[in-house]
């Protein structure tokens, strides 16, 4: 199980582990995060992709039996070994890649992660939902973790191909999008799961149209969360810069239920098929890392409904208190206005029985 992999893989047992659970409001705002710029997302060419489930390959080199892992092929044919979860891999041509970073990275696939099929259709089970960057929008209110789209990149200006980039502490970078449900289809992501059904089996492979990956982005880039961590199998190597967007992009309960139940990660033949769902690892320890923001926190924002009902309360409360008070002190003045006047007439009278006296 996961426990076991440090036993064999000394960096799963590292501190800069992923996935974490980010709290949003603990983040802190760094101005020197710059926009991301996507290149060459929006011009996808004629060749097709090619759409791949990787399932429990256990191939040579990746680490060992049940050890899910891909192939992809490099611009020149250089074969490249990425680990993943078992999952639908899109393969990203060479020419695509991200600036933003300290270096320029090249666009390696994408891939999607999900959870289980709860017990209404398109609804998951948020107990046992992983991803490489959970949100939630207070450090008290957890938040179940949505679907997540990944594409992942090497640092092609230090290394010349994924497998030389994934060991390094600068070699990858990943895109992470968060994915909520909603009553609308999102027709970018039926590009992808409209041919799931063509690799239903583990190591299938089919080539899908090309189209836009940029489609499959949110439509604001320039505000992100940023830390650095690893991948999320074995071997981990911790030279991951993750950056997980702040806006979530929405597809339809019934694309949901087709990522969901579609897939399986075994392979054609095989006794017992086993529908793949969960494919990604528990929560790691944050570590004192720092999460960056690339945009300040809005606080009333970033506040749970739960947390503004208990200050619009305490708010109504004091205005309540500081009534009562307001009415005591005016009550107070207004109980020695008839004594001052009293007071006074005394003086009066004291004064006209004194002249009195004198004539």
């Amino acid at each position: 199980g996961q426990t076991e992999w440090s036993e064999h893989f000394p960096d799963c047992g590292g501190a800069s582990q992923s996935p974490v659970d980010v709290a949003t409001i603990q983040t802190r705002f760094d101005p020197g995060l710059t926009p991301l710029t996507p290149l060459g997302y929006d011009q996808h060419g004629h060749k097709p992709f090619t759409l791949h489930n990787n399932g429990h390959t256990g191939k040579p080199g990746s680490g060992g039996e049940g050890v899910p892992a891909t192939a992809l092929a490099g611009a020149a044919g250089t074969p490249r070994l990425l680990l993943l979860s078992p999952s639908a891999v899109v393969e990203l041509p060479d020419w695509m890649g991200l600036s933003g970073l300290p270096w320029l990275f090249t666009a390696a696939q994408m891939h999607l992660h999900w959870g289980e099929r709860g017990p209404e259709p398109g609804r998951q089970r948020t107990h046992r939902q992983r991803a490489e960057c959970r949100c939630r929008e207070t450090p008290s209110a957890l938040a179940s973790s949505p679907p997540q789209l990944h594409v992942v990149h090497y640092n092609s200006e230090l290394y010349p191909n994924m497998s030389a980039a994934t060991s390094q502490r600068d070699g990858l970078a990943v895109l992470g999008v968060l994915i909520v449900t909603g009553e609308e289809t999102n027709p970018a992501f039926d590009h992808i799961l409209n041919y799931l059904s063509r690799v239903r089996h583990a190591d299938q492979t089919v080539y899908i149209p090309a189209f836009d990956i940029r489609s499959l982005l949110p439509r604001d880039l320039r505000r992100y969360y940023r830390y650095n961590g690893s991948l999320t199998t074995p071997p981990c190597h911790q030279g991951v810069t993750w950056t997980l967007f702040h806006e979530r992009v929405q597809i339809s309960k019934a694309q949901l239920l087709k990522m969901e139940t579609t897939l399986y990660s075994s392979k054609v033949g095989d006794a017992d098929m086993v529908l793949l769902q969960d494919n990604y690892r528990s929560t790691q320890p944050l570590n004192r890392r720092m999460v960056l923001a690339s945009f300040p926190a809005e606080s009333w924002k970033e506040l749970s409904s739960g947390e503004v009902t208990a200050i619009v309360i305490g708010a109504m409360c004091g205005c309540v208190g500081l009534a009562v008070i307001v009415r005591f002190i005016v009550k107070t003045i207004r109980g020695k206005e008839p004594e001052k006047a009293k007071e006074s007439k005394n003086d009066v009278a004291l004064k006209a029985t004194s002249e009195g006296e004198k004539k």
